[in-house]
């Protein structure tokens, strides 16, 4: 049995990745499953999808714990997570990455493949959508499925959903993520430490389930403890406001999801703070006079 794990944020498709992955191993008759793991369900946050591919039926419905291949979607991941716990000693890592498989520490000497999945999603999709280029990465890093089945299972799944054309620019971007994935060996130079976790015992949690305010080891807990869930690495781009175009009409501050516009009244100014804007771009869609442009935030 091949199992995959994928590490992604919301919104960019690693549970699509994983049913699509499993679609191309059915199309080579094999067996395939595919499931998502969520936690709170928000645009940029760290998500988990699985597939399992064999000959056989497959009757394991865990998560996958010891994956042959670990799949990135983004890598600024590697900065809070260990993506490469469990990877077995003969593992692969496909990264969506501007370096070179040699330039990427993932603590460990590991057989990489790297790709710049966002470049050839923009360049292609015009949006920093990478499941189907980090597809095209994983069937030249990993060789489990062909790309020409890759291919196919996606311009079924998104053809179906989205439309012929979506599909076929979809299968393109997977092909051209094949072409250029660079393969080679990551270097092992940080010290991997596993993040600390919050796991209360029964009789630490609050009559009703209301959490209350407090600090635990793994951080702040309760109202208030988003202070410290700073955002600025789940951006692709962010917005650049351009104060001689700006008329203060504040429809930016009022629309705004997580509240990262604050007026300065001493200089009669808007500023947006990066440390928690995840760059949705609504800012920029609802300025009346296109004062706001979203710009690349990381490349």
């Amino acid at each position: 049995m091949f199992e995959v794990r994928f590490h992604g944020r919301g919104g960019q498709g690693a549970v699509m990745a994983a049913q699509t992955l499993a679609e191309a191993a059915v199309i080579e008759g094999n067996y395939a499953v595919a499931f998502p793991f969520f936690g709170a369900e928000r645009r940029g946050a760290p998500v988990l999808a699985f597939t399992r591919i064999d000959p056989k039926k497959i009757y394991s419905k865990t998560q996958v714990y010891a994956p042959d291949c670990v799949v990135v979607l983004d890598d600024s991941l590697l900065d809070t997570i260990d993506v490469v716990a469990g990877l077995k000693p003969e593992g692969t890592v496909v990264i969506n990455s501007k370096d070179k498989p040699e330039d990427i520490d993932l603590g460990e000497e590991i057989r990489t493949g790297a790709i710049n999945a966002t470049s050839v999603a923009l360049e292609i999709l015009k949006a920093p959508i990478t499941n189907t280029t980090i597809l095209g990465a994983f069937a030249k890093a990993a060789g489990v499925v062909k790309i020409e089945s890759l291919e196919d299972a996606i311009r079924r799944r998104f053809g179906e959903k989205l439309g012929k054309i979506v599909g076929e620019k979809n299968a393109l971007a997977a092909r051209t993520a094949y072409e250029k994935t660079v393969i080679g060996r990551s270097k092992g130079i940080k010290k991997l430490e596993p993040k600390k976790q919050w796991l209360p015992a029964y009789q630490e949690l609050p009559t009703g389930g209301a959490l209350v305010e407090g600090k635990t080891e793994a951080g702040l807990i309760g109202p208030g403890s988003f202070i410290e869930n700073k955002v600025m690495g789940w951006a692709t781009f962010r917005p650049v406001r351009d104060r001689e175009k700006c008329t203060m009409c504040l429809l930016c501050w009022f629309y705004c999801p997580e509240g990262t516009i604050v007026r300065i009244s001493d200089r009669g100014d808007l500023m947006t703070n990066y440390d928690y804007c995840k760059g949705c771009g609504i800012c920029a869609n609802e300025c009346p006079v296109d004062a706001i442009k979203m710009v690349r935030a990381r490349v």
